[in-house]
């Protein structure tokens, strides 16, 4: 239990350091990326789905999962 605690306050004092050390050198995490971009990349999965639905599983690499863009999660401040 309490190696558990531990982890838990390192990973908590990690991510304020990163934080913290974006901040400084002139970063800022987009908060909103995640609210904002999840009806784009729902509807991408409800097309995908339909397509696997009508032309079989062989079609099924042709989906693109990728809904996430690391560039956009950390952004410069402005």
């Amino acid at each position: 239990m309490f190696d558990l605690l531990k982890s838990i306050v390192w990973i908590v004092v990690m991510l304020a350091l990163a934080y913290f050390i974006m901040s400084y050198f002139g970063y800022e995490p987009n908060l909103e990326y995640f609210s904002t971009s999840k009806e784009a990349c729902q509807a991408k999965i409800k097309d995908c789905t339909n397509n696997v639905i009508h032309n079989g599983i062989d079609n099924a690499d042709k989906c693109n999962f990728n809904c996430v863009n690391p560039e956009l999660i950390i952004k410069k401040a402005n």
